[in-house]
């Protein structure tokens, strides 16, 4: 089987091309055959009010694509911009990888997969923000 992969909780809900679509009452998973299709989990939609770190900035763009309240072609270069941004922070070799992984997708149109690899940065952001402020 190929394509996306979604494992979703009981009356979990996700967005799929700009739809909403809740799970029933039991565990399931669907596979998303449509190449390029957006989908976004909802539990893990950030509120605008939400983005005030850069990863969490960079993670919106990727979300407003996914939401369909971006233009992708114009968006991606907002994104590509602030995977390059953080890279110039995020020297580490883990960073680096989730960076490329980022930036890989995004430059195919998997903005799902991008997103995915940048909210991986996000425990990482939190540390380093944590440091930085004693």
């Amino acid at each position: 089987m190929s394509g996306l992969v979604l494992k979703l909780n009981p009356k979990e809900r996700i967005l799929i091309n700009g739809a909403v679509v809740e799970n029933g009452e039991r565990r399931s998973r669907l596979a998303i055959m449509t190449p390029n299709a957006n989908i976004l989990r909802l539990r893990d939609a950030i509120h605008p009010d939400e983005v005030t770190t850069p990863v969490r900035r960079v993670c919106y763009i990727a979300q407003l694509i996914l939401s369909g309240d971006a233009i992708p072609q114009e968006a991606r270069f907002q994104l590509l911009r602030g995977v390059e941004q953080l890279s110039q922070v995020l020297t580490d070799t883990d960073s680096r990888a989730l960076l490329a992984e980022a930036t890989n997708a995004a430059v195919s149109n998997q903005f799902y997969q991008s997103l995915k690899a940048l909210r991986a940065l996000l425990p990482r952001e939190e540390r380093l923000l944590a440091t930085n402020s004693r």
